[in-house]
């Protein structure tokens, strides 16, 4: 995709679909920085980068963290002297927790690491592009969760729909100074964190009218088309990447039973 030369940040770089979107644009030519909380995955996947040949900067970040997200960037220029790309990825869902029996804490954390973590990084990164006089690109990776029903979690569903509704206006308020932004929907993604067996894989895929989940390198490759010169009339769009779930327009999960205690509390 022509990326000679750019400097990427993806952030939640250490493992599943933003190691392979970190690698993806590695390998497109991009010096990339990946960030993380903890420091062993971030050098694993430095690792292998390097080992294929790339540039790649590993630094851990919380990504809802003023102070530490604004030392990273100040980390990147220090090192490569300018950033051209930003691939927000860093996110938690936490636990399925019921809306009845969320607490505060949880909606808060929830809310700092999808969301705020949003703005903390658009905001620096825009600035530093209008500052350097020369475009920029950022891409926000949502879910499907942020045009359809995610059962039990109201808290992380807010994030994504609340990041698309950021993603259109900051296109807007942006695209003067030849910034764009956009947004990746994923739909079902194999990653580490799932059960990786034929039989568990068929299952996720019978939801998707594809007829298989997706993976880290189907994300990737729209983020690469989006971060290069070939999307350069492209911003403000959310691009469902998901076998085709949004078309159907049916939550995988609308069949998900109660929770135990709050069926108990519907009986009575």
């Amino acid at each position: 995709m022509g990326l000679d030369g750019k400097v990427a940040i993806v952030t939640g770089g250490s493992l599943g679909i933003g190691a392979g979107i970190a690698k993806r644009l590695s390998k497109d030519g991009a010096k990339v920085v990946i960030t993380a909380r903890r420091q062993g995955p971030l050098d694993e996947t430095a690792k292998i980068i390097r080992e294929a040949g790339g540039e790649v900067l590993p630094i851990t970040c919380d990504v809802g963290n003023k102070e530490q997200v604004e030392a990273m960037f100040a980390k990147v220029l220090e090192t490569w002297g300018t950033v051209d790309i930003v691939v927000n990825n860093g996110a938690w869902a936490g636990p399925i927790s019921h809306i009845l029996e969320m607490d505060l804490d949880f909606w808060n954390t929830v809310i700092q690491t999808n969301l705020t973590s949003i703005y903390l990084h658009c905001h620096r990164a825009a600035n530093i592009f209008v500052d350097q006089g020369k475009p920029g690109v950022i891409v926000n990776i949502s879910s499907f969760a942020g045009s359809r029903s995610h059962r039990y979690m109201a808290a992380y569903d807010a994030t994504k729909g609340g990041m698309e509704a950021m993603t259109r206006t900051m296109a807007i308020d942006l695209a003067p100074f030849g910034i764009r932004v956009n947004v990746v929907q994923p739909g079902a993604i194999h990653t580490e964190d799932h059960d990786g067996s034929p039989e568990a894989l068929a299952k996720r895929g019978q939801t998707v009218p594809l007829g298989r989940v997706g993976y880290p390198d189907d994300i990737a490759g729209a983020v690469s088309w989006l971060v290069s010169d070939s999307a350069s009339y492209v911003t403000g769009i959310t691009v469902p990447v998901d076998g085709g779930m949004l078309a159907q327009l049916r939550s995988p999960q609308v069949d998900a039973p109660l929770p135990p205690s709050v069926a108990a509390r519907l009986k009575k």
